[in-house]
């Protein structure tokens, strides 16, 4: 097991490395003038030159990925306009707009982002788990044709509208607002409530399907029909031996949808105005604030390689049958 996490954290790393390399082609080193885009119209020369040394794009390319990189290990300094900054590691850079370390901008979105993904995770987990299992147990009923019936007609409507109608007429939940956590608990969940049923609701009902899929499929493998030859009751035949092995498939469809939606929740911040990540690297775009951008790429990149390998070791926890290979 450890050899086998170890190999897939250097992995992880080299996917993360390789992404950071391309994007920041892409944006800095690409025939684009991003100096002259931050200087604006009314840009002087000697403005202009300032800001393209305080990038370094006056340095060859491959020197100017190695000092971003440096500044993302152990720092580095940054001078603008003859005064220099130190930024300490890991250094992302500063933003354009506002001035201040790229690090210090994310610290503050990704909580806001954490808080409304993992509390509408929860909700749909939860929900979409159980109503699916409770359907698989009734195949065939009133009941299983109505979930599922339900739930086709929740996941035939957009995201957004759905947003949109809780954010308008819901008006009996808490103002949509985030206060941190150790700061008061009660008021950090009744500011997220809107945002947690939003993504709650849209989501639990092609988790439903899922669930309902994986536990048919399960309930009908020999080891269940073992089980209840030996005569364990029906129950735990379910929650206990087919949850257990239905859970495979609907945890891999669950560690990819959080890793997406921790880098896009751009609709969610933008209707109920939540301070957070996809909010943070939509403002950089249209600023064309390209540190930040660079940044918000590094953030989804790590936390798309580091959900993937969370949800291959819980591989192992739920189905033994998986190998690690």
């Amino acid at each position: 097991m450890l050899f086998y996490i170890l190999r897939r954290v250097i992995s992880a790393i080299s996917v993360v490395i390789v992404t950071v390399v391309v994007s920041f082609m892409l944006f800095f080193v690409a025939p684009t003038d991003p100096a002259g885009v931050i200087c604006g119209p009314r840009c002087t020369p000697e403005r202009l030159n300032d800001i393209t040394k305080s990038l370094n794009l006056d340095q060859p390319p491959v020197e100017q990925i190695v000092l971003y990189f440096k500044g993302i290990v152990v720092g580095r300094d940054y001078t603008s306009g003859g005064v220099t900054r130190h930024c300490d590691a890991p250094c992302l850079g500063y933003s354009y707009v506002l001035g201040v370390p790229v690090t210090d901008l994310l610290a503050k979105a990704v909580p806001v982002t954490l808080s409304i993904v993992i509390g509408g995770a929860t909700i749909y987990l939860c929900f979409g788990v159980l109503i699916g299992t409770i359907a698989a147990r009734v195949r065939g009923t009133t009941l299983d044709r109505v979930a599922v019936g339900s739930s086709l007609v929740i996941g035939s409507i957009p995201y957004f509208v759905v947003a949109l109608i809780i954010a308008l007429y819901a008006t009996f939940l808490p103002k949509s607002q985030y206060v941190p956590f150790f700061s008061n608990p009660v008021s950090w969940a009744a500011g997220l409530l809107a945002a947690w049923l939003c993504l709650g609701l849209t989501n639990s009902a092609s988790y439903t399907r899922y669930s309902r899929a994986s536990m048919i499929e399960a309930l009908g493998q020999d080891f269940t029909r073992t089980a209840r030859s030996k005569g364990i009751s029906e129950r735990r035949v379910v929650y206990r031996h087919g949850l257990r092995a239905a859970m495979t498939p609907v945890i891999t469809i669950f560690g990819v949808d959080v890793a997406y939606q921790l880098v896009n929740t751009i609709f969610t911040e933008r209707i109920f105005q939540l301070p957070g990540l996809g909010l943070r690297i939509l403002n950089a775009f249209n600023q064309y604030d390209l540190p930040v951008l660079m940044g918000g790429v590094i953030v989804g990149a790590t936390v798309l390689v580091v959900m993937n390998l969370v949800v291959d070791i819980l591989y192992t926890v739920l189905d033994p049958r998986v190998r690690l290979g």
